[in-house]
């Protein structure tokens, strides 16, 4: 078995040997035919960045500002569902890594993990994603929850009207709360160094939820424009809107007083034939102007990644897939081995820039 981890691919590889096929298959996956995966990645990788030389980048600054905060890094951790599938203390981890590193860790409503214990250990560096569910009424309670727990920032997610079906996690019986049959047992028994810690630990559940309370794959097609202005009139900190593809959309959304805007397609798990998000955030930053803060993800694998979508019109990126994959690779250690390559990566890349300080980084760093 491959054991170092060199890259972000080297990470996914063992993570896919150590993990169960429905387990791996749930945080790979995508919607479709999983085009929309596959052209985040592409569009990314035939993004060209033009080195410059002849200029004193021995000392690089990493620190980057989004929503009026300074964070110790460019980039920080997108909202995920169920984390503790990659690592049965996942939540923790990421959380505990945020709070090192000073970047923010964006919780999922749906994650395995409460909203009040992740606030605890993110330490001040978490937010809160907050999906529409059955009613208005939950998703307010859970808003309230956050405001008690002491999140900053909010962020509506607003590109999943219905849950995509995702054609692995079909074909591997996927549910949440995970259901056991005779093929899933296989699987787990197969895959002792995930199956083991996971079963000491407990099966990974919703933490925000009592049993039956949320539905996973229930329609949540509530979230409408009165209710992000319901939303921007009871939040009283920065609210920021995700799975923004439109440039339409993005005007109205900002003429909503909204903070920043969110440009994704979900990592493709939502709509397989929508475009790549990288191809869409600079159209979206020409319509809202260069005010607005907007955040980015979908695609972004490594360092070169985040660099690449600063330049596009980005004032900060997320990243999910990858950092998953460090977890389920090698849990906490390669959570850390991840974050350091993409580190190092954004370092050597803006060396090779002729840059020395990542707020500089801009569309003259693209070729044609």
């Amino acid at each position: 078995m491959l054991t170092a981890i060199y890259s972000v691919e080297d990470a996914r590889r063992i993570a896919r040997l150590k993990m169960p096929k429905l387990v791996f298959d749930y945080i790979d996956g995508a919607a479709g035919d999983e085009g929309a995966n596959l052209r985040n990645q592409r569009s990314l990788n035939q993004i060209k960045l033009l080195p410059r030389v002849l200029v004193n980048v021995d000392e690089k600054q990493l620190t980057k500002k989004c929503l009026n905060h300074q964070w110790g890094l460019p980039f920080g951790i997108a909202p995920m569902g169920m984390c503790n599938l990659a690592h049965p203390k996942g939540d923790r981890l990421l959380a505990q890594a945020a709070t090192r590193l000073n970047i923010p860790h964006c919780l999922s409503t749906m994650s395995s993990s409460s909203i009040e214990d992740v606030g605890k250990w993110a330490n001040g560096n978490a937010w809160f994603q907050l999906y529409m569910g059955q009613s208005e009424e939950q998703a307010m309670s859970l808003v309230e929850r956050a405001r008690k727990a002491g999140y900053q920032n909010l962020i509506l997610t607003v590109d999943v009207p219905e849950v995509a079906p995702r054609r692995r996690d079909m074909r591997n019986g996927f549910k949440s709360p995970l259901k056991i049959g005779p093929r899933q047992f296989l699987d787990f028994a197969l895959h002792p160094l995930w199956s083991i810690p996971t079963l000491v630990a407990g099966a990974p559940s919703l933490g925000n939820f009592a049993e039956g309370e949320f539905d996973r794959d229930a329609k949540r097609g509530l979230a409408d424009w009165h209710f992000l202005d319901r939303l921007r009139t009871e939040w009283q900190g920065k609210l920021i809107v995700k799975g923004v593809l439109s440039p339409e959309d993005a005007v109205r959304i900002r003429d909503a007083g909204v903070d920043g805007i969110y440009v994704s397609n979900h990592g493709g798990r939502q709509l397989g034939s929508a475009p790549a998000a990288i191809e869409q955030l600079p159209k979206i930053r020409k319509a809202v102007g260069d005010e607005l803060c907007l955040i980015f993800d979908s695609g972004v694998r490594d360092g070169e990644g985040v660099v690449k979508a600063l330049a596009m019109g980005a004032d900060f990126v997320m990243l999910g897939r990858s950092l998953s994959y460090g977890m389920g690779a090698n849990g906490e250690e390669g959570l850390n081995q991840v974050l350091d390559l993409i580190i190092n990566e954004i370092q050597l890349t803006l060396a090779q820039l002729g840059c020395a300080d990542i707020e500089q980084i801009g569309p003259q760093m693209l070729v044609e």
